[in-house]
């Protein structure tokens, strides 16, 4: 299992998809103050669809709260600013992967304390960033991916109209 945490998110569609993501593969999310929205917000309520009801989200004051709360864990920093790929890490079982908020991501100054930890998603040079949901989605399956998908269904249900 990996942990997801969301620093100061702006848009409820995206960590309402986030919250999608999270729950598909048993990953706990941490949102960290202040949110760009309200937790009833209509938009993020209809992107969490049903799977709000079964997520495991956690609202905390600052990310140094979290990061003080879990010395003992490996925390990854998604960047944009990193030289080293996503794939390039061992994303160990209960390490924190983080993301910053939509228009500014990370803080510097959080980026160059853990700059060793940082990672990015290749892109066209042209391409300021990806989508916080799509690069919450893609660097979590590769988590999960190293991890051989613990603890995740296997295989899908035949249906009436499978072959």
């Amino acid at each position: 299992m990996v942990n997801i945490v969301l620093i100061e998110p702006e848009i409820p569609q995206n960590a309402g998809n986030i919250v999608r993501t999270c729950s598909a593969i048993g990953a706990k999310l941490y949102m960290i103050k202040p949110l760009g929205f309200i937790l009833d917000d209509k938009h993020f309520k209809r992107a969490g669809m049903d799977y709000l009801d079964f997520s495991q989200i956690q609202l905390v004051d600052s990310f140094q709260e979290l990061f003080e709360q879990n010395k003992d864990k490996i925390f990854y920093f998604a960047s944009t600013k990193s030289k080293k790929k996503y794939t390039d890490v061992v994303y160990e079982n209960d390490c924190f992967i983080v993301f910053g908020k939509e228009s500014k991501g990370i803080d510097e100054n959080i980026l160059k304390d853990n700059y060793s930890n940082c990672v990015r998603i290749p892109m066209d040079y042209r391409a300021r960033s990806l989508n916080l949901s799509n690069s919450v989605a893609i660097i979590a399956y590769e988590a999960m991916r190293q991890q051989n998908f613990d603890g995740l269904q296997e295989f899908g249900k035949l249906t009436k109209y499978d072959i």
